[in-house]
């Protein structure tokens, strides 16, 4: 079974999408096998990550950012702005896919984890999600 999941994405950053996975799982009954996310896109990425606290997704923001910066005068792919190929590299260095079991119409995420839409472009963006519930 394949869902869709579209979001608003207000700004660059690490943006919870746990509670829209759920629902998507909820709507779906599905109650034991594997949660596969796909985003459609090339400037953002997913990521399982720290939920607790809020500095440890600032810190992975600010340390990608300094790892990939705007305006490097290496890049030729500009015409969408300064963010837009530092948005590709970071979705290449990062994940577009993620595949978490499910038990019991639950994820089986840690505790201290959630998972993320990391927004890689500065503006609103909306981005959509193909969630494959297999089971």
């Amino acid at each position: 079974m394949v869902l869709d999941i579209e979001l608003e994405i207000p700004s660059q950053g690490l943006h919870s999408i746990t509670r829209q996975v759920y629902q998507a799982i909820d709507r779906s009954g599905v109650q034991e096998g594997l949660c596969t996310l796909f985003v459609q896109h090339t400037s953002c990425s997913l990521l399982v990550q720290e939920n607790a606290d809020p500095s440890a997704r600032a810190d992975l923001e600010r340390w990608l950012n300094r790892l990939v910066p705007e305006h490097d005068p290496l890049y030729t792919h500009t015409l969408e702005g300064a963010d837009d190929m530092p948005a590709h590299i970071k979705a290449a260095l990062t994940a577009v896919s993620l595949s978490i079991p499910l038990r019991e119409g639950r994820l089986t995420l840690g505790t201290w984890q959630g998972i993320y839409l990391w927004e890689h472009r500065r503006g609103r963006h909306r981005r959509r999600i193909a969630l494959h519930l297999s089971g």
